[in-house]
C-alpha cells in the first residue's frame, strides 16, 4: 500500500456507526500501512448497538446519535 505514508495522520469518515466493524477494519488497514488514525467521524451513530466499544482508543465523534 502506498496511499498512506509512514506516520501520516488520517481521518476516517463514515456515514453510519452501527456495530463498529467497518471502521475498526478501516483503522487496522491505516495502521498496517504505517499511518496513524487521528480521529474517526460519523454522521449517525446508533448508540444501542454499542459500536463505539470496538473503537476504544480512538477519538470518535458523531453528528447525530440515535
Amino acid at each position: 500500500m502506498d496511499g498512506i505514508k509512514p506516520g501520516q495522520r488520517t481521518l476516517l469518515l463514515d456515514d453510519l456507526l452501527a456495530t463498529g466493524g467497518t471502521l475498526q477494519a478501516g483503522a487496522r488497514l491505516v495502521e498496517l500501512a504505517g499511518g496513524v488514525v487521528a480521529a474517526i467521524g460519523v454522521i449517525i451513530e446508533l448508540t444501542q448497538l454499542r459500536g463505539r466499544g470496538l473503537l476504544e482508543g480512538y477519538d470518535v465523534f458523531a453528528l447525530l446519535e440515535y
